[in-house]
């Protein structure tokens, strides 16, 4: 547990939580729970093919259900690189699939996790705070 980053968080409070005001049990789950969210640097190729609308799919020619099925194969997929503009490319920018595959590619984290904190206890705000 890093400490002074813990009471540098505790004392600064940048994202505004209230923290002054919380007892070290509640600033503690504060911390703990997820309500942020990070871009993925990677997906998996299943995760992506679940965010395929099928009926958008459908309607598409053979070749572009190719690219999508070739993109798929490579397994590992960035979300944010060159496979997302091909996605966008045979769906389209405002497409179901195009908006689930936005909410996909990102995940729920904690301010303690956004903080490299690891999971905080109230002892250790407590800590931090004296």
């Amino acid at each position: 547990m890093n400490q002074q980053a813990l009471a540098t968080e505790l004392s600064n409070d940048p994202e505004s939580r209230g923290y002054s005001g919380m007892s070290d049990e509640a600033a503690a789950v504060d911390l703990n729970t997820a309500y942020r969210t990070r871009d993925k640097a990677t997906m998996a190729a299943h995760e992506v093919a679940q965010s395929i609308d099928v009926s958008e799919f459908n309607g598409k020619t053979t070749t572009q259900q190719r690219l999508i099925w070739d993109v798929l194969h490579m397994g590992t997929i960035n979300p944010f690189g060159i496979e997302a503009t091909l996605f966008i490319s045979v769906f389209g920018a405002s497409s179901a699939t195009i908006d689930a595959l936005k909410v996909a590619r990102k995940v729920a984290i904690t301010r303690a996790q956004e903080l490299g904190l690891g999971v905080v206890k109230p002892g250790y705000v407590a800590k931090a705070r004296a």
